[in-house]
């Protein structure tokens, strides 16, 4: 076989053959048609969420709470959370595009770099406290072993682990990790088993509260809504790659709700049963629940951890490289910048400590922009975005200077408003649902008051169909099924 070779005729380093495979085969720019159905993106939300950290979020709930109210909470808080991003994964099964790439609709060709280096920013956070939790639970292991005990060597090990395969093999990982979901059920599972053949679930209903753990039934709530928001930022990555908008609104509610009940409700569950069982209820620990359930336990965190992180870490990259359309960043060179902040960050195990904090965070910077978004889309654009939403400059996404100071403000104002209810005013209906609706209603405000609302129906063509540049002169409507109609002329 024929070397390959450079343009000028020599052979092509190692180096040169891999960094042009990723940037060729680099997801997240650009639309995408989707193809899959709705089982197949139920059991993409399905793998995705079944992660130590949604898990150990449920440990810290009881028994600040009640059993019982805990898993009302994370029932209704995933119910409503999960409205939030299945609407905006609606967007990407609409459009072709990912969750970042949308911000610019309300944001501004420019002003979406606000929300898309917050967003680097956060995954980075997550890329840290998952590798955390899967080098304390492996150093757990190896010091019940061995005796050797270095919880910080472990976690640089793991997130080491995980930026090789964001870079070498996240298209493997993206493939098997449906199966790995299977095997991590199958073991939750038998954790729930053990549990309630141990004890009597009036035993779990009957758990004494702690008043001193400082939760409430309004805390979790919103913990679980910001759960969700934290997801939310994947939502149009995954969902638009379903055909039509039915398959992904189904897929995404069904496997992301299921997930995100079984996992947190494991964990509430699992911390009860270690106090029945006469031990300390320390939340966010999993070698507490490891210690409890042993090996089996330990399986779930690191393969949930080397799935998850995976993605989350080649997610971050990607919405670097792919911040403009010129594509000026090479995608190696960037993931091996952000994969040394990565492993660096992983020694940090402070953060695992400070992990409420980070999901209220999450909510406060998030909340207002998932907010500004969906009224921008479905109720000031009426669910269309046109083809100028790709461009690097120019167009009716332009706003001025590329900026849609609207948007930003509001969002100044929503993150600081989640803050104050959070922190200085404590809100009896909470923090996170308050911060949506003004957030809402404030963008909503502005667009009425200045006549921004798109008359009439306007069209939307999927954007993988439209040349970059173009208008929204020939659309394509979707119908109710999701399938796009015939072609049509939107309303100016």
């Amino acid at each position: 076989m024929t070397e390959a070779r450079h343009a000028s005729g020599g052979p092509r380093s190692a180096w040169t053959r891999l960094s042009d495979h990723l940037d060729e085969n680099s997801e997240g720019y650009g639309p995408l048609r989707g193809t899959l159905g709705a089982g197949r993106i139920g059991m993409i939300w399905l793998a995705a969420n079944l992660v130590v950290t949604t898990l150990l979020t449920g440990t810290l709930f009881v028994p600040g709470v009640s059993w019982p109210t805990a898993l009302g909470m994370i029932v209704l808080g995933t119910l409503i959370g999960g409205a939030v991003l299945v609407l905006v994964g609606n967007m990407g099964t609409r459009t072709g595009l990912a969750t970042m790439s949308l911000t610019k609709g309300s944001f501004g060709l420019r002003g979406s770099y606000l929300p898309v280096a917050a967003n680097v920013v956060i995954l980075m956070g997550w890329s840290w406290v998952q590798a955390m939790l899967a080098g304390v639970t492996v150093n757990f292991l190896v010091a019940q072993a061995t005796g050797f005990s270095n919880p910080v060597l472990f976690s640089v090990l793991c997130q080491a682990l995980v930026v090789a395969l964001a870079v070498l093999g996240h298209e493997g990982i993206a493939r098997v990790e449906p199966w790995l979901a299977v095997v991590i059920l199958g073991i939750m599972a038998w954790v729930f088993t053990v549990a309630f053949t141990s004890y009597p679930v009036a035993d779990f209903a009957a758990l004494p509260l702690d008043p001193g753990a400082g939760w409430s039934s309004i805390a979790v709530l919103d913990v679980v809504i910001a759960t969700a928001i934290s997801w939310t930022v994947l939502s149009a990555e995954f969902n638009r790659l379903a055909r039509r908008q039915s398959a992904g609104m189904i897929g995404s509610g069904t496997g992301y709700v299921l997930s995100t009940v079984t996992a947190m409700s494991l964990g509430a569950t699992a911390i009860a049963y270690v106090v029945l069982d006469g031990g300390e209820a320390v939340g966010f620990d999993p070698t507490v629940l490891v210690a409890a359930f042993g090996a089996p336990l330990a399986v779930v965190v690191f393969l949930s951890v080397m799935a998850t992180n995976t993605m989350v870490v080649y997610g971050m990259v990607s919405s670097v490289v792919n911040l403009t359309p010129s594509r000026k960043l090479r995608f190696l060179p960037t993931a091996l910048v952000l994969g040394a902040v990565s492993i660096l960050g992983s020694t940090w195990l402070g953060l695992l400590d400070q992990f409420t904090s980070f999901l209220v965070l999450i909510g406060s910077l998030f909340i207002p922009v998932f907010a500004i978004m969906l009224v921008d889309y479905y109720l000031v654009k009426r669910g269309a975005y046109a083809a100028d939403i790709l461009r690097g400059r120019g167009g009716r996404y332009w706003y001025r200077g590329g900026v849609n100071s609207a948007a930003v403000v509001v969002w100044v104002v929503g993150a600081a408003s989640s803050l104050v209810l959070t922190y200085v005013l404590p809100s009896s209906v909470g923090g996170t649902i308050p911060t949506f609706v003004v957030s809402a209603a404030l963008y909503l405000g502005w667009a009425l008051t200045t006549r921004k609302v798109v008359a009439g129906r306007p069209v939307q063509r999927h954007l993988a169909d439209t040349p970059a540049g173009a208008g929204a002169g020939d659309a394509v409507r979707f119908s109710a099924s999701g399938e796009p109609e015939e072609t049509a002329d939107a309303p100016r």
